[in-house]
């Protein structure tokens, strides 16, 4: 393994010694090598003791010539090393030039500068920059950038950076150049720049203010006609945050360019995003309904950075949570305000028990502000993103919206310009209620999850209910003591004609209106004065990111599912009570559910099914079972995924096969010819639709077969035929074979839809899954340098826990193997797959080992990236 993984500790943060104050970049764009020209002017920070070295980052590229003050320096003025440029005792103030060479055509790990399709782009968060030139490479160094970009008019017509355009013109021999001007100064991690032949679309907004902006959506030729959705989402998201955070657009254009070898999903670079086509591109052939709501998300979110991001970075990459968490939160609204707020707090909620919490409990986690790591791009995490919206979200549940809203316009207003820390946030909050928030505050710089023990009594002579509330805060790694959280709890008192029951006093919490706070171990609360005796409903809308374990019998979670007003907590007693039924016999050695409590379930879903005042998206979440994966996470410990996926795949089976004429009729109600529209309602009931098909093949695959393999060939638009096509293939059902050969050519000219067929091969749960995965590596499509292809098959391959779980450990050697391949190419990407691992100390003994054989043999590679290493270390230590 790498020894190039030295620590970095929040407490040694220190700022540099000299302050940058303009950037001016000389780019000209070549095939194979090319200069990039640097002049930074700096001066000494007021305070700093004179004749300091100026240390500045810088990797994998030639430094061709260095000046300062326009004097060339000698060798002996400068180090260069393979990570750092050191310049010796410069003036207090002056003037560094420049030139560095480097190879972007041969630079395959997507950081830096490098060429995708042809096209030269950048990616420079979070450490990106310094492959481009020697550079203050943090985010607290900000500067006011120039850059003059020049290429071959065949090879780059377009030419894009940063801020706004100020000049442009023709050159000698077919070439010509653009300069790109930002007055708002930045970091280097959102510097950007495109160079290439590109398509695009126009669009225009007027701010609030009356200010022009000019928008461009830029793709490759022929691309265009794909890019309707994102320009509409773009320009809703712009008016959105207008209305419901004040934040107004700063620059003359906002530029995005799509293109398609990248490592995450998008980068919100000042004025020019540059985006993971995957989440640019679609129509209806080629995009489900999922396609296009990620596309309204992201896009909303990348643009939401403009303000929590860009004109207010972070200080340290300690404190990424905060621009990260902080935008998840407000694209997380905006989705809410534009669809269904109910839907989409549940799909969060899902999605964050089944990846945070997993990541809370094994060797990677984390608090959302760490104060340690070796490695920053390892922690763009579902814990600093999803767990850092859920902090920002307890805080808009304690101080109520209108509150919130003084308190984030305070934010906006003092730090503007500044490179923000956690502590600057919260100081905004307490400013605007007087309150004192040190106590939520915690809850960025603890990692893990409170479990919450809830048991309840009623008084009926006294009118009386009594609730006891206790907390545990489990050690995690490098935590093992932890005092009690402070936890905001949204909660109702449920009467059995679903209206919440008033109370006349309530005593061992602090209780206003529906909010009631814990912040001790243990709360004794007692109501006095409820008429009659209560469901209790604890945790509405999901109030605080923790696990609950209660004294609900099963009746009183069927009641809150048929009766809570609460759309959050009757999905999630659904939820309750299939984990109650599924969990103890998803153990080894657990016996098989009950009949009579799948009869339960399978009631409670007949109700949701036929109640005609419940939205159908909302249907279509509560017609499902946990996932494998969240079963997995409840069982614990010893875990035997194929006993998991059985008890999972019987109870559904039973479940469905009571409830098929209720969900024979809903499908074919649902059945609709109108023109494919991506908005909410039709969404809604093609989720529902879908959901029906899936439940119909459960309860009766030569039936739901037959109604699956018309549905794909009927089908007018993408979400339909691939929910068809992945029911068969989830199921692992003999027809899937032929379906998914008859996709594969007819559908797969289109790149992206390509990858929905890796990953529906990839889920297949038959025996022979291993195989086809590699197999599928020889596709003439398939391309190991493309990440969206490499996470589409292997990725996908890794939810599918019986086949990526197997019990001879063959998949996790092809893993490990694969992840040491691609680690020496691009190593996020191999770091990421190598997440894959971080629950496998909780397999039953065999996988466990297995598991652990093939870490441990991977650990033995000598030329392993730090990215990887650091993952490893973690996983087999923590």
């Amino acid at each position: 393994m790498s020894d190039d993984h030295a620590t970095t500790y929040l407490s040694d943060y220190k700022q540099s010694d000299y302050v940058l104050e303009t950037t001016e970049l000389d780019v000209v764009f070549a095939p194979d090598e090319m200069d990039v020209k640097a002049k930074l002017t700096f001066s000494l920070r007021e305070g700093t003791a004179p004749g300091q070295t100026l240390k500045l980052d810088g990797e994998r590229m030639e430094l061709v010539s260095i000046s300062v003050d326009g004097h060339p320096l000698e060798e002996s003025e400068y180090i260069v090393t393979d990570k750092s440029l050191e310049v010796s005792s410069p003036p207090e103030k002056f003037v560094l030039e420049t030139v560095v060479r480097l190879k972007p055509e041969a630079n395959k790990s997507l950081e830096g500068l490098y060429r995708s399709s042809g096209v030269w782009c950048t990616q420079c968060e979070a450490e990106g920059f310094r492959r481009i030139t020697y550079f203050y490479d943090r985010p607290d160094v900000m500067s006011v950038f120039t850059v003059r970009m020049e290429a071959d008019k065949s090879d780059a017509p377009v030419l894009l950076s940063n801020g706004n355009p100020v000049e442009s013109g023709d050159l000698d021999g077919n070439r010509h150049f653009a300069v790109w001007h930002d007055p708002h100064p930045k970091p280097s991690y959102l510097f950007a720049m495109v160079a290439g032949d590109l398509a695009h679309i126009s669009d225009e907004f007027t701010t609030s203010s009356g200010k022009h902006v000019d928008l461009a959506i830029y793709v490759e030729h022929g691309k265009e006609g794909q890019c309707a959705w994102a320009m509409d989402s773009l320009i809703r998201s712009m008016k959105w945050d207008e209305e419901r955070f004040g934040c107004e657009y700063d620059l003359d254009v906002f530029n995005i360019v799509a293109v398609s070898d990248f490592n995450l999903g998008a980068m919100e670079n000042k004025g020019l995003n540059i985006f993971n086509d995957k989440y640019i591109l679609s129509d209806p052939q080629t995009a489900t309904d999922q396609d296009y709501e990620n596309i309204e998300a992201i896009i909303a979110h990348e643009y939401f950075h403009n303000w929590t991001g860009n004109r207010i970075t972070c200080r340290d990459w300690f404190q990424l949570c905060l621009k990260e968490g902080l935008t998840v939160f407000r694209d997380q609204e905006f989705t809410s305000d534009e669809r269904s707020r109910a839907v989409k707090r549940i799909e969060d909620t899902r999605d964050l028990r089944a990846h945070q919490f997993a990541e809370d409990s094994g060797p990677l986690s984390h608090p959302p502000r760490p104060n340690q790591f070796k490695e920053i791009n390892n922690f763009y995490t579902a814990t600093v993103y999803e767990k850092g919206a859920e902090v920002v979200r307890m805080i808009l549940t304690y101080l109520g919206k209108d509150t919130f809203r003084k308190g984030m316009d305070i934010y906006l207003e003092r730090h503007d310009g500044d490179a923000a820390v956690i502590e600057d946030f919260v100081k905004c909050f307490e400013d605007a209620s007087g309150k004192d928030l040190s106590h939520l505050q915690k809850w960025y710089t603890v990692a893990g999850r409170p479990e919450i023990n809830v048991s309840h009594s009623y008084d009926a002579e006294n009118k009386r209910l009594s609730v006891t509330l206790a907390q545990t805060n489990k050690a995690t790694p490098n935590d093992a003591e932890k005092e009690p959280k402070f936890i905001p709890i949204r909660f109702g008192l449920v009467s059995n004609n679903g209206v919440d029951l008033n109370w006349n006093s309530v005593s061992g919490a602090q209780v206003e209106g529906d909010l009631m706070i814990m912040d001790q171990a243990e709360h004794h609360v007692v109501f006095e004065g409820v008429s009659s005796k209560p469901t209790l409903s604890l945790f509405r809308e999901f109030s605080s990111p923790v696990s609950v374990k209660s004294d609900l019998t099963m009746e009183d979670k069927l009641n809150l599912a048929r009766l809570d007003n609460d759309p959050f907590n009757r999905w999630d007693s659904l939820q309750n009570v299939a984990l109650d039924i599924l969990v103890p016999a998803a153990k080894v050695g657990g016996e098989d559910p009950s009949p009579q409590d799948l009869g339960k379930l399978a009631d409670a879903f007949r109700a949701i099914l036929i109640d005609d005042d419940v939205d159908n998206a909302f249907k279509a979440l509560a017609l499902a079972l946990p996932s494998q994966i969240v079963l997995a996470e409840h069982v614990g410990t010893d875990i035997d995924p194929e006993r998991v996926y059985d008890v999972r795949r019987m109870s559904l089976s039973a479940i469905a096969s009571m409830i098929e004429p209720e969900l024979a009729a809903a499908y074919k109600s649902l059945v609709d010819d109108a023109d494919y529209s991506p908005d909410a309602a039709s969404a809604g009931k093609r989720a529902l639709k879908n959901q029906c098909l899936g439940l119909l093949l459960a309860a009766d695959d030569e039936k739901g077969s037959q109604v699956a393999v018309a549905q794909y060939h009927e089908a007018a638009n993408m979400s339909d035929r691939s929910a068809a096509l992945g029911a068969l293939a989830s199921a692992g059902h003999p027809a899937a074979k032929e379906v998914l050969a008859h996709f594969r050519e007819n559908y797969c000219d289109n790149i992206l839809v390509f990858d929905k067929w890796l990953s529906l091969n990839a889920i297949m749960p038959d025996s022979a899954a291993l195989d086809r995965v590699k197999s599928l590596m020889d596709d003439p499509q398939f391309n190991i340098e493309n990440p969206n292809r490499v996470r589409s098959l292997v990725g996908a391959f890794a939810s599918n826990q019986v086949q990526f779980g197997r019990r001879d450990g063959a998949s996790f050697e092809f893993i490990t193997g694969l992840v040491a391949d691609i680690d020496t190419r691009t190593p996020q990407l191999a770091a990421r797959l190598l997440t894959m691992f971080r629950s496998f100390k909780k397999y039953e003994s065999t996988r466990r080992e297995a598991a652990r054989s093939a870490l441990e043999n991977l650990k033995n590679d000598s030329k392993l990236s730090p990215d990887c290493t650091d993952i490893l270390e973690r996983t087999l230590n923590g």
